[in-house]
């Protein structure tokens, strides 16, 4: 499972789509969002089925969709499961083996979507303002600043 040790988002891929998106970025972003949740969905109802048939075709949109963004264990784990299925197709077995992935794979997707709302967000965190005076960092017992 050579997934496991891919990064969750690349940061230099996402960089380089959200450039090459430009204004489109947010609106690409939220179909992706839209359609990967539909074939994480179409893979986990092809699954408790036992129709690996129906597991390529959205484990094969979610692997492209996620690697344009450089979302690359979720595009991993979908190739894993579109390989897999293919070869159950072949043999005419069932996707068995795919379980542990198929479950891990909603987790995955949703912390795969936090990074990329985060570094995708306009709104960058800043320190509050202190209006010409150092901040004091000295905090009580009680939370409040002394």
């Amino acid at each position: 499972m050579v997934h496991q040790d891919a990064d969750f988002v690349n940061e230099t891929e996402f960089a380089k789509t959200r450039a090459e998106l430009g204004a489109a970025f947010a609106r690409i972003l939220g179909y992706f969002r839209e359609d990967g949740a539909k074939s994480i969905r179409a893979i986990e109802d092809a699954f408790r089925a036992r129709n690996a048939a129906a597991l390529v075709t959205p484990a094969h949109t979610l692997k492209g969709e996620a690697a344009q963004f450089g979302a690359y264990r979720l595009s991993g784990m979908a190739e894993e499961i579109e390989m897999v299925a293919r070869r159950c197709v072949e043999t005419h077995e069932g996707p068995e083996e795919l379980i542990e992935i198929v479950v891990a794979l909603k987790p995955c997707f949703a912390q795969t979507m936090a990074l990329l709302d985060r570094d995708a967000s306009p709104v960058v965190a800043r320190r509050p303002a202190t209006f010409g005076r150092r901040a004091d960092t000295t905090v009580s017992s009680f939370g409040r600043a002394l």
